[in-house]
């Protein structure tokens, strides 16, 4: 363990560098688990990265919907990336040390993306909101400018808050043990390593969690319930069916990130273990990532269209 003398404050020792726990509790599933996350990543970056190649190609797909689902595929690739690489490295390796700029660095990215995540899960239920809804009027309501107004509000939205939270995180000591109990540096397992005092903090976190979390899941329901209200009311069972296929798959992205997210960030301190919190994180960070292009695809007859005609299928 690193530390460095902090003489001007009585000699108390600070930690300077981290230990993260990552899978060390499975010696003997090392290999196993590089392998899989390794075809984890794959998935996630050939998946999504052919989502972003045939809605930026295909004629058929240059629509609000896809523009919107080809930024979602953007964002997971970078947010996979933010924790999947350095875990590789650490089952390669065995090396499970990070600098604390490092930690602070892959903290500020790894929840700055998440916020961004939610705040697009709630763009693209306005989306199918207007498109159902408000069919008539979803061409002028869903224009370019305002779909890039979204989309860029949606990336940049959440930097302010969540740069001001790991700055106030990372301005406390951390004393005494080093070990994250986590496979990357999220905010409450490196919380439990701060001395003294963490109350302020964790009340901000459950701010931000309410802003990005709560709030956007709220508008996400509240839309779902006007679609619902909408389809029930389509004369034809076939249009009922087509405008909920619409947005099915969204619908099962939403329940899969918002629902392991909450749990993660919402339950109460004392309860959970770091064994389930690290199985939880799995699920929102790299399992739901790697399903998104497959939801999307499987239920989508444009979006299989494009794919046969990128691999020249018939």
């Amino acid at each position: 363990m690193k530390y460095e003398e902090m003489k001007a404050e009585g000699n108390i020792s600070t930690v300077i560098e981290f230990v993260l726990e990552g899978f060390s509790d499975l010696p003997n599933f090392q290999g196993l688990l590089f392998g899989l996350f390794f075809i984890i990543y794959m998935i996630v970056l050939i998946g999504n990265g052919l989502i972003i190649i045939i809605t930026r190609f295909d004629p058929a797909l240059q629509k609000p919907m896809y523009f919107f689902l080809a930024n979602f595929s953007s964002l997971e690739i970078c947010y996979v990336s933010v924790t999947l690489p350095r875990t590789l490295k650490h089952l390669w390796t065995q090396d499970r040390s990070i600098s604390k700029v490092e930690c602070a660095t892959q903290m500020f990215f790894f929840i700055t993306l998440g916020a961004t995540e939610c705040l697009f899960l709630t763009v693209m239920s306005y989306d199918r909101y207007v498109a159902i809804c408000n069919p008539l009027h979803y061409p002028l309501v869903m224009n370019h400018k305002t779909c890039v107004q979204l989309a860029v509000g949606s990336w940049v939205g959440g930097i302010p808050m969540q740069l001001w939270q790991t700055c106030q995180i990372f301005s406390l000591h951390f004393c005494n043990f080093n070990e994250i109990r986590h496979f990357f540096c999220d905010i409450l397992p490196v919380l439990k390593l701060a001395c003294g005092n963490t109350f302020l903090h964790e009340m901000s976190l459950y701010i931000a969690a309410l802003i990005f979390v709560v709030l956007p899941f709220i508008l996400i329901l509240a839309s779902y319930s006007k679609i619902i209200c909408t389809i029930l009311r389509l004369p034809t069972a076939t249009g009922r069916m087509k405008a909920f296929s619409t947005c099915s798959s969204h619908l099962v992205v939403v329940i899969l990130f918002f629902g392991s997210g909450s749990i993660t960030y919402l339950k109460p301190k004392s309860t959970g273990s770091a064994g389930t919190d690290k199985l939880l994180s799995l699920l929102y960070t790299t399992v739901t990532p790697m399903f998104n292009p497959m939801i999307y695809s499987l239920r989508n007859k444009d979006v299989i269209a494009a794919l046969r005609k990128l691999f020249l299928i018939k």
